[in-house]
This record gives C-alpha cells, structure tokens and sequence, in this order.
C-alpha cells in the first residue's frame, strides 16, 4: 500500500516563499510521476505540477509556471514544490499523488494514491 505524506504548509506573506515536502511509503517510487495539486473550499481540485519517475519531464500549470519549482529526490523517496513569490491566491490545501508510469499528466484521475493535504495560506 503506498502512502503519501505531505508537509511544509503554513501562514507566509505575499511574495514569500515555502517548500512542501511528499514523503511516499510502499511501491516503488522512481517508477511513478508524481504531481502537485491544490483545492479551495467550493472549487474543483487544480493541477499545479508534475513531475516523471526519473525527475527529467515537468509540466506546470500556467497560473505557477516561473514561480514554482517541482522537484523529486528517488532516494529519499521524496518530492518537492518550492513555491516563490507566493500571491493571496495561491492559498489552497495542496496535495501530492501518485500518477502514472510513463508520462506526466495534469488530470487529477489518472493519479492513483492521495495524500492527506498540506494548508497553504498567502496574506497580502
């Protein structure tokens, strides 16, 4: 069973910066994609960033192409978003998955395993 913890949430200013962190447990994980996703009460879940098995390939969403980073250490069994010049609109719960093996993907249902979410809020 392959679980997905996330961290590094929390309160930052307007142009601020924080890095979350997906620790993944069970399977293996250089095999698999992973990406980034963030929800806001009473809206769809949102694609932020994906990334391959092997770290070469990402995809980001527009709305955080040039600010955010996605990145994976397969040693670790670890994945990364560093989020730079956060804006109020980025606040949102943020979550990491599991996608597929070959290729990267922005849909959320191709992605297998969920973790629990990390809370991201940006005040201006």
């Amino acid at each position: 069973q392959v679980q997905l913890v996330e961290s590094g949430g929390g309160l930052v200013q307007a142009g601020g910066s924080l890095r979350l962190s997906c620790a993944a447990s069970g399977g293996t994980f250089s095999t698999n994609s992973m990406g980034w996703f963030r929800q806001v009460p009473g809206k769809e879940r949102e694609f932020v960033a994906a990334i391959s098995g092997s770290g070469l390939t990402t995809r980001y969403a527009d709305s955080v192409k040039g600010r955010f980073t996605i990145s994976r250490d397969n040693a670790k069994n670890t994945v990364y978003l560093q989020m730079n010049s956060l804006k109020p609109e980025d606040t949102a719960v943020y979550y990491c998955a599991r996608g597929p093996r070959f290729g990267i993907s922005s849909n959320s249902p191709v992605y297998d395993y969920w973790g629990q979410g990390t809370q991201v809020t940006v005040s201006s």
